[in-house]
This record gives structure tokens, sequence and C-alpha cells, in this order.
């Protein structure tokens, strides 16, 4: 194929709907209008797969799906999407901004209306494998329109605008559900927004979007001034010849290990984008509303970062530099996110400070990244950026599959969190007291009561530990109950400072008389009466008299409140008995659990620098600078050349 893969002519309003390629090299308000297009599209696209996380509570509850199926969703996705990602190499021939294009209105439609739909949950799985296949299609071809559209000396930047696409849908999904789930807790009202608003933008871009034809963007471009040369060379240009062996040529470990480190280093990236809910309920309280309006704080500064590292590393023409500080920066703030892991009590601004630090470094590193790594596939074939792309999404979707699957696997506190902690949180709102009253007393001595309600060992057990009495000291206060169980009513009806008078002086007639006036009132007798009630006292031994007024008080409200734990509902009872010590474990266990998950992010993170030295590129700003003169010299010496 030569100069006649070449269109004469411009696409029009109609014919562009499906013929997108372009015949010139844009001037630069539409090259930024269609850099502008693939961007909101991105950013479309991953909000409408991102909402899933945002509620993902609410999902939980109304499919009632364990924690281990709302994971596997995740990973089946992604593996879908990795394959999606691979295809999308070959499917480069139905052209880039169709695949886009339609890509998004296919999404959008599926989250507008299949997705409210689904009324179990493996229709909503089938759906969600369906919207990741369409999102890894789509994650090559856009960055390949965004490297088509924007030279090398313009690429960082440009890139940095695309990376926005997760970011600021992640951004978007956050700040809309932060703002809507208390109003709107059902789930299908966050996809109905998010189906509308992103149909919008899929017009937008079906009408608005084209691309480069392949004899112009088969090559590399490295500043607009290039624009001329890059024409006069595509009219004699064998694309057929450049686009042979493009998979072979991009097995290479500067673009397969550059890809490998790249989708490592978003480990933790895909982790909070997916379950920063669940961690923030499970470990810290927070609702969902707070969770995600902390997820701002991440997402925001990322976007910033993301543009301004592009536009930094433009002007002084390097990425590796960037690459490597941004990455030590997001390691930082990583190992001092860790730090917090087992401590409840964190605050909501210490997260979002550390979440500011993770974001600006992550920012910094991606964007330039990904200008480099397109600059790298450029340097072995400009031909085959969307086959090199492919391979940078399949691995990435692939690196993510593994991602979820080990999540699960390190974090299985999470599951009982998440299935039976919502439910074992209303049960001990409800039954605070009685649940309190469990705890002390211990499951096991529990069962035994309940088992046989005569147990008089397990009694004894109860009672002490809800007493503070010794053992010995309620067997005496029981066995004086049983034995002389209206004397000590007769006791109990008199004040403690009548008693304590008594005590100390048994002779003391103005105590006699006030003990004998509370017991003739307390059960409505005649003094004479009482004065027998009184007397029979006598009769019990002096030091069991002693034990039965200090514990008996203690022992008989421990006695109400044993009794009060038969007040809660057999079915609470049923699930607390069954889950209750689970969930217990699992609090116990996940704080940890969680900081291993932690530390295996911050060391992907860490595996992901030695890549950036075998990437294309200089270190040096005065080394990049002399090259890009050289090139422009070399430029206008072809051009010159070329000139009849």
């Amino acid at each position: 194929m030569s100069s006649s893969s070449i269109p004469t002519t411009s696409p029009t309003l109609l014919t562009g709907l499906w013929q997108r390629k372009l015949p010139h090299y844009p001037d630069t308000p539409a090259r930024s209008w269609y850099l502008a297009v693939v961007v909101i599209a991105s950013i479309a696209l991953y909000y409408q797969l991102f909402v899933t996380g945002a509620v993902g509570n609410e999902l939980i509850d109304y499919f009632d799906l364990s924690f281990a199926y709302f994971v596997w969703i995740f990973i089946i996705g992604a593996a879908f999407g990795a394959v999606a990602s691979v295809l999308a190499g070959l499917l480069d021939r139905w052209g880039r901004a169709n695949i886009v294009a339609y890509g998004v209105v296919i999404c959008s439609l599926l989250t507008l209306f299949a997705v409210p739909a689904v009324t179990t949950k493996e229709a909503y799985l089938a759906v969600y494998i369906l919207v990741s296949i369409v999102e890894g299609a789509v994650l090559v071809a856009t960055p390949a329109l965004i490297r088509d559209f924007s030279p090398q000396l313009g690429r960082a930047s440009a890139m940095g605008f695309w990376t926005l696409g997760p970011v600021i849908g992640a951004l978007v999904t956050t700040a809309i559900s932060t703002r809507t789930l208390d109003a709107h807790p059902d789930w299908q009202f966050h996809y109905r927004v998010c189906g509308v608003i992103s149909m919008v933008i899929a017009v937008v871009a079906v009408i608005g979007l084209r691309e480069l034809s392949p004899p112009l963007r088969d090559q590399i471009m490295v500043s607009l001034r290039d624009k001329a040369l890059i024409e006069a060379r595509a009219r004699g240009l064998d694309v057929n010849a450049l686009e042979r062996d493009q998979w072979k040529q991009m097995m290479r470990l500067n673009i397969v290990g550059s890809a490998l480190g790249i989708s490592l280093f978003l480990a933790y990236f895909y982790t909070i984008v997916s379950f920063l809910p669940v961690y923030m309920a499970t470990n810290f309280g927070f609702s969902p509303s707070q969770a995600n309006a902390l997820g701002n704080w991440y997402w925001g500064p990322n976007a910033i970062a993301l543009v301004l590292a592009g536009i930094a590393s433009d002007y002084l023409k390097v990425r590796k530099p960037f690459m490597i500080v941004g990455a030590l920066i997001s390691i930082v703030g990583l190992f001092v996110f860790i730090g917090f892991t087992d401590k409840p009590d964190t605050g909501y601004y210490t997260f979002a400070g550390v979440f500011v630090v993770i974001a600006v470094g992550t920012g910094i590193a991606y964007s330039t990244w990904m200008a480099s790594f397109t600059e790298t596939v450029e340097a072995r074939n400009p031909a085959a950026t969307v086959a090199g792309l492919a391979v940078w999404g399949g691995i990435l979707r692939g690196v993510v599959t593994l991602v979820l699957f080990g999540l699960l696997i390190v974090v299985n506190a999470a599951g009982p969190l998440v299935n039976h902690g919502p439910r074992l949180g209303e049960i001990q709102e409800k039954y605070g007291s009685e649940l309190a009253t469990i705890q002390t007393v211990g499951t096991e001595t529990l069962a035994a009561l309940q088992k046989n309600p005569g147990d008089q060992a397990a009694q004894v057990r109860a009672l002490s530990a809800l007493s503070g009495a010794t053992p010995e000291q309620v067997q005496t206060t029981l066995a004086l109950n049983a034995k002389y169980p209206q004397e000590l009513q007769t006791l109990q009806a008199i004040q403690p400072e009548t008693q304590a008078k008594l005590a100390e002086n048994p002779t003391d007639a103005a105590a006699g008389l006030a003990a004998v006036g509370q017991v003739s009132q307390k059960f409505g007798i005649p003094v004479d009466q009482a004065i027998a009630r009184l007397t029979a006292t006598q009769q019990i031994p002096r030091d069991q008299l002693t034990v039965a007024a200090t514990v008996g008080p203690k022992v008989a409200t421990a006695a109400s409140q044993l009794a009060a734990v038969g007040g809660i509902a057999p079915d609470d009872a049923a699930y607390l008995a069954e889950y209750g010590p689970e969930v217990a474990q699992a609090k116990e266990d996940s704080p940890a659990q969680w900081e291993l998950w932690w530390w295996i992010c911050l060391l992907a993170q860490v595996a992901f620098l030695p890549f950036v030295f075998v990437m294309a590129g200089h270190w040096s700003p005065r080394k990049a600078a002399a090259a890009a003169k050289e090139h422009d010299e070399l430029v206008q010496s072809e051009l010159a050349a070329l000139t009849p």
C-alpha cells in the first residue's frame, strides 16, 4: 500500500460516520479538537467502568453477594479486558476512531439500559464483562490516537491529558456518588446518571472524531515543523512493508518489560479505585459517601500532576527523570499510608494528606511513562503503535487480573466483614447492652446456660463475670437466696445508711426504728409484722449476711442482665451465634492483612524503577535539546532536497 491509501478529500459529516481518515495532518485547532474528543471519551468510558466500585456496598446488599463474588466480578472483567486489548491490535483496520466512537456508544447503551435492568448477580456479571471487553479495546485505541495527533516534543503534555481518562473518570465517579449516595441509595440511579452523561459524549465522538490515514501516522513526527516532510514522505510510503511482522517487532525488553513495570506500578491505583469504600468502611468505619469523598483527594491532585508533569517534561524534553522522581514520591507516600493501617482512629484529613502525596507522585510518573512508551515503540517501528499499545493493554489487564486475585487471597478477612459486618452492626446497635453481657459472660458459658438453665456451675460463672464477685461469694449469695428468700428481701428494703448504722451498733434505737419503718413502708405491712420480719433475719449467720449485704445487689443486677439476653430475637441470636466469632476474628486479622497487601503494592512500585532505564529517551535536558536541534536541521535538509 502506498500513496493510494491516502484519501483525496476530507470526510464529510455523513461519510465521516465511518470513513474517518484525514488526507492531511490537521492544523492546531482541529488537532486540539480531536485530542479533546479522545480525552473526553476516555473519561466517559472509565466513569462507566469505575461506577461499580462507587456503589459496591449497595451492589453487595442488593444481589446478596459474597465479597469473593464481588471481587471475582472485577477479576473476570479484567481478564476479558486483557483479551480485548490484544484483539484491538488486530482490529486496527476498522479504524482507531471508529473503535473509540462506537465503543463509547456500546458502553453507554449498556450502562444506561442493560445494567440497571438486571435482577440477578449472574446477569450483572455478564453485562459487566461486555463493558470490560469494550473498555479493553478502547484502552488501546485512545492512546494510539493521542500519539497520532501529538508530535514527540508535545507528547507528554498530550499523554498527560489522555491519562486524565481514568483519573477524571474516577474523580467524576466519586464526586457524583458523594453528593447523591445518601439521597439515592439505589445503585441503579447512579448507572442511569452515568449512562446519560456518557451517551451525550458518545454522540459527540461519533460525529466529531477523525484519525490520520496510515501513511501519515506510520511515521515519527518529532515536532510540528515536521508536518510538511511527513506529508511529502507519505506519498511514497509503503505501508504494507512497515506494518509487516509488527507483533514480532514488539517482543522486546524495552517494550514488554516497561509495560509490565507500569502495570505493577498501578497495582495500588487499581486497588483503591475498586475497593476504597470497602477498605475505609471495614477498617475505619467510614460511610460510603465519606470514602468516595476521600477518593477526591487522590483523583484531583493526580489529575493536576498528570498535566503539569507532561508540560514540564515537554519543556525539558526528557521523560526518565520525571518517571524516577514521581515513582519515589509515590513510594514514600505509600510507605506513610501503610503506617496508618493498624490505627483505626486515623482521621479523614490525615488520609487526605497522604493521598495527595501518592497521587502527585503517581501522576508525575504515569503521564511521562505513557509518552516515553509510545516513543519507545516508535523507535522500533512507528507503524506498530497499536500493536505496541495492545501489548501494553494486554499486560496491564493481565496484571490487574492477578492483582485482584491476589487481593482476594491475601485480604480474606474482608469477606466476613463485608458479607456479615453490616447485619451484625445493626444487631449491635439494637442489642448493645445485651451483647455487652454476652461478651462479658462468654459464648461458651452462655451456650451452657441455654442448653441447661439449671446448670449451677455455668450460672455461677456468668454471675461472677457480670458482678465482679468471686465464685465463692456468688455461691454464698445464691445459697442464702434459696434458704432465706423472705429474710433477704426484708434486708434489701432497709436503706444502706440504716444498715451501716445497725452493723456498727446493733442497739442503735434510732436506726432500729428507721429500719422498722422502711420495711413497713416497703411491704405495706403493720409495724408488728415489720418487727417480726426483722427479727427473723437474725437467724442468718453474720458472716454470710455480710457477703449477702455487699454482693447481693450486684448479683441481683447481674441476674437481670443475664435474663435480658433472652430478649434477643431468635433469628438475630442465631445470626450472631453463626457469624459473630468469624467477624470478630476478621476484625482482628484485617489490619495485618491489608498491611501486607499495601506492602505488596509498594514493592510493585519499586519493581517499576529498573524498567525506566531500558526505555527510549534522554536523561539530560541539554542532550535532549541538542538532539531536537539536530533533528530540525535534518528535516530542513531533507525538505530542501525534496523541493524541486
